[in-house]
């Protein structure tokens, strides 16, 4: 959904995902993709509960948006198997590192999910680039450089905010949960993994009408993503053949 879709991400970045960002592109022929998975960060896509809070009706009116927000998470797990719609993802402040000019540019596509663990995440604009999990494995493609990289789903979504919307775990098991005031007419919380080795700092998550409609990512390089979510669709009849990736002839295949 989401690394986000660092999705590890780009929640590539859902989408990466684990929705999902953003990395250094390093040589000539590679190059970190954005996933909604590890930025919703190995570019852009790799679960999800709700932590409801036991002091709920003594919480400060700031406080009591942020329930709200975990109570639409709530919801959105309990209800909502599966889902499609389109997002818009942005990447800012880098520091310690340096940006190429293509991972920069505003991304536009797709997503679907199917819990647990299915999901698609579709760059269109400014350039193509895929990633596809089976429940299995998650199969990342770019097309500009003819290369499939496949990881186990394990791997690739573990802690991460694809693994927070598309998954079917538990969520204070992997992340400190934290009220946040309402902003732009969107109910937030705050989720921080717990693992050292995520690849972000925290991700921040906003709701209306208890679906998730913003996304906002601090990555370990100090880079924030910004998945912005619209259109959704709750509970589309997808089937497993939405969700499966046949490599093209003549690409790489890198297994991970």
């Amino acid at each position: 959904m989401i690394s986000f879709m660092q999705i590890r991400g780009s929640w590539g970045s859902f989408a990466q995902a684990r929705f999902a960002s953003t990395s250094v592109a390093q040589g000539a022929t590679t190059r970190a993709v954005d996933t909604p998975v590890r930025s919703l960060q190995a570019r852009a896509a790799r679960g999800i509960a709700l932590l409801t809070l036991a002091l709920a009706p003594v919480l400060t009116p700031g406080a009591a948006w942020a329930a709200s927000a975990q109570e639409q998470l709530k919801s959105f797990v309990a209800s909502v198997t599966s889902a499609s719609g389109n997002f818009s993802q942005v990447t800012t402040g880098a520091t310690g590192a340096q940006q190429s000019a293509r991972a920069k540019a505003p991304q536009s596509g797709t997503f679907s999910f199917q819990r647990p663990g299915k999901f698609r995440w579709a760059v269109q604009k400014p350039y193509e680039q895929l990633i596809v999990s089976d429940g299995k494995q998650v199969y990342q493609y770019d097309p500009d450089l003819a290369q499939v990289t496949v990881r186990k789903v394990d791997q690739a979504i573990g802690t991460s905010p694809a693994a927070i919307l598309f998954g079917s775990g538990s969520l204070e098991q992997s992340f400190d949960v934290s009220p946040l005031a309402a902003k732009d007419g969107l109910d937030w919380l705050r989720a921080k993994p717990r693992s050292s080795d995520a690849g972000f700092s925290r991700v921040d998550i906003g709701f209306k009408d208890n679906l998730p409609a913003r996304i906002e990512l601090l990555d370990a390089f100090g880079q924030t993503t910004r998945v912005d979510l619209s259109g959704i669709t709750p509970n589309p009849r997808l089937g497993d053949k939405d969700f499966q990736f046949t490599p093209p002839k003549g690409v790489d295949t890198v297994q991970m």
